[in-house]
């Protein structure tokens, strides 16, 4: 190759997605892979200097086109594998199909690469623990200890009717038993000496046979999430939680929305099925950890609850979600699904049973049903606002006579995604935001260390990446403290005026930008106006949701507020109150609901009373299609504005009053006034 060729090749520039992470930029061609992940914050492991040997630092690059990402990925994209490669697969076990080493597979053209889990060296914060809230147990599983008459020459019927008939004599029940257990039937029998435990499923079905006597049998409790999946490990006689496992969707490789899966789906043949396999290979990964983590034989699992979002929900049975990606936005089923374990693909007790909750409408899914079986808001009269923050959010509203529910577009600016900055909540992502409202310098937390950046030790406390960007939380209080500040308008403008009072405020191009971190070091995490700009549209689509609800309801006010999800349960409601996210409502009225969906999937898997219970109030909430309702452009419109539009918003002053006054007296005699055209 001649030097002009060579330099041509190294100005040329490929676009390189990494998954999880969600971090993208471009880079020459040539590049390898762990520098580019390197250089933009992605957690892999190397602890051989990148010289092939220790193989922490495997990759998968993701074939396909991802029109989300405007890129085609494809394996010849990257360099062909050399003898490093080769001689790592003879000294230890050959890499997987697909996967490779980063450090020394170089960029060739555009990529969509993927960080398996045990290639990060800080996984991702899954936060989903299990909810400490007390359930009364109603076992949807019990075991029943039989003796059964032993056979002899004399004696008539099998050994399966002098089973069941033992269960009818002894217990008063007649169970149907399934084939699948047939084969190991004489066997049980004869090893426990004609003493045998039997689990019955609903007091109907025999889900499993042990010899002697089996004192405990258990289930897992699956949330899963677009982003996350998480599980609780539950011993089905006491309800405890014996342990609780966290992972990310492998599915975000395939886009980190929802549409962009059912896109996948649409422009692949067999789109449907590899995300299927997917999922499904992720809960069977999730549920043996969770079992190894409780010390728990996986064939003891006899139960599984499902929450998920409806395309989630038909991913995970097999269902194409194309449907759900396109007007009227129809459900393949709305109902409760109960389904064999066995058909999809877990390698549990092959008798377990799975019980996936219903859904209500075509964007508001089992989830959305879990946080209610979870929260209530039917259990009286008192008006509840429940809502789910994630890529969309899930909105309940109502009481004991009536509720209500949307789903509304906020899209991934709360988690993170479409912030320059921004990533998912991960440790050395800010999550804590304050600014001086007098010298205007800013000081920040990060996920992984409790100090604030102004106190002694914080450099030495972070975690090992450092501070690598900022989480939902963290740019939810950036922009409030901003407007706090008199930096930021209330239309949401960085006031450029102030930049000779602040060596934060940077020209950018036409626009300005605020430094939250690093002017020092000059790794700098900056809040751009177009950052301003993407928080802005993610609350004001959610107030616009809910204020479309509290009208078709006919209030307004509400009596309490409950933020479920992970990024709900960390958010200070302060700031949700200030920002204008949420309608007025004493901020003590205003709570975190934790894993609220995570919850309402335990009340089900322990409590065979609460499936009736929450299968009848699905079919009497009453569904709001935001996409077709009149008002709700112009509601958003309107909740553009910091705190909001044209109504006042006493509780979300009280909330920004948690502040020196003297901030709150220069935001106000700071923010431009319009005039009139």
């Amino acid at each position: 190759m001649t030097a002009q060729g060579t330099e041509e090749e190294t100005e040329r520039q490929a676009r390189v997605v990494f998954t999880p992470a969600g971090r993208r930029g471009q880079f020459a061609l040539g590049t390898p892979v762990l520098q580019a992940a390197w250089e933009l914050g992605v957690d892999i492991a190397s602890i051989c200097g990148g010289r092939g040997l220790c193989g922490r630092c495997r990759v998968v690059c993701s074939e396909g086109e991802f029109p989300k990402h405007g890129i085609v990925s494809k394996p010849d994209h990257l360099s062909p594998a050399g003898t490093v490669e080769t001689r790592f697969g003879e000294r230890n076990q050959p890499l997987a199909p697909g996967h490779r080493l980063s450090c020394q597979a170089a960029i060739q053209g555009d990529l969509l690469i993927d960080v398996p889990q045990e290639s990060q060296v800080h996984r991702q914060v899954v936060r989903k623990e299990a909810d400490s809230r007390p359930i009364r147990l109603d076992p949807v599983v019990r075991l029943y200890l039989v003796q059964v008459t032993p056979a002899d020459l004399e004696g008539s019927g099998s050994d399966l009717t002098r089973l069941l008939d033992a269960l009818e004599t002894q217990w008063n029940l007649r169970p149907a038993f399934p084939a699948v257990l047939l084969p190991d039937l004489q066997g049980v029998l004869r090893a426990g000496e004609w003493s045998v435990t039997v689990a019955v499923h609903q007091d109907a079905e025999i889900l499993a046979i042990w010899p002697g006597f089996k004192e405990s049998v258990y289930g897992v409790a699956i949330d899963v999430g677009s982003t996350t999946i998480a599980g609780h490990l539950c011993d089905l006689g006491s309800g405890d939680v014996l342990s609780s496992n966290g992972m990310m969707n492998p599915q975000i490789r395939f886009g980190e929305d929802l549409m962009s899966r059912v896109s996948y789906v649409m422009m692949h043949p067999d789109g449907r099925d590899e995300l299927t396999r997917e999922v499904r290979r992720a809960v069977n990964e999730l549920v043996a950890g969770t079992a190894e983590d409780g010390g728990v034989d996986p064939q003891d699992i006899l139960g599984l609850t499902f929450v998920c979002n409806p395309i989630m929900h038909h991913l995970l049975l097999g269902i194409s979600p194309v449907k759900l990606g396109e007007a009227p936005f129809a459900l393949a089923v709305d109902e409760s699904v109960r389904v064999a374990a066995r058909d999809l693909g877990l390698e549990i007790n092959p008798g377990a049973v799975a019980y996936v909750l219903p859904c209500i409408a075509g964007h508001v899914g089992a989830d959305t049903a879990g946080m209610v079986l979870s929260e209530q808001p039917h259990g009286g009269g008192a008006v509840s606002l429940l809502v789910d923050i994630g890529t969309n959010a899930e909105i309940v509203l109502g009481n004991d006579q009536r509720l209500l529910a949307c789903s509304s577009p906020t899209g991934p600016a709360f988690e993170g995604a479409q912030v320059s900055a921004g990533q998912r909540a991960a440790p050395g992502a800010i999550e804590r935001v304050r600014i001086d409202p007098v010298t205007r310098e800013s000081r920040i937390r990060v996920i992984g260390s409790d100090l604030w950046s102004d106190e002694p030790g914080f450099t030495d406390a972070l975690p090992a990446q450092g501070v690598t960007g900022i989480c939902g939380s963290g740019i939810i209080e950036a922009v409030v403290e901003m407007w706090l500040a008199g930096i930021l308008t209330s239309d949401g403008v960085i006031d450029g005026r102030e930049s000779s009072r602040s060596g934060r405020l940077v020209r950018n191009g036409r626009t300005f930008s605020f430094v939250i971190h690093g002017v020092e070091d000059g790794k700098q995490v900056t809040v751009t106006q177009t950052d301003v700009r993407q928080i802005q549209l993610a609350k004001a689509a959610l107030f616009a949701g809910i204020r479309l609800l509290m009208d078709r309801l006919d209030v307004t006010s509400v009596d309490r507020i409950r933020l479920a999800g992970a990024f709900g349960s960390h958010i200070d409601v302060r700031y949700a109150m200030a920002l204008g996210m949420i309608p007025d409502c004493p901020l003590d009225a205003v709570s975190a609901a934790g894993n609220a969906a995570g919850h309402g999937a335990r009340i089900a898997l322990l409590n065979l009373a609460s499936r009736g219970e929450i299968e009848s109030v699905v079919r009497r909430v009453e569904k709001v299609e935001t996409a077709i309702e009149p008002n709700f452009q112009a509601y958003f419109v309107d909740a553009m504005g910091i705190p909001g539009g044209t109504h006042a918003f006493p509780d979300r002053v009280r909330a920004a009053s948690d502040r020196p006054a003297r901030a709150q007296r220069r935001r106000s005699r700071r923010t431009p006034t319009r005039k009139s055209n």
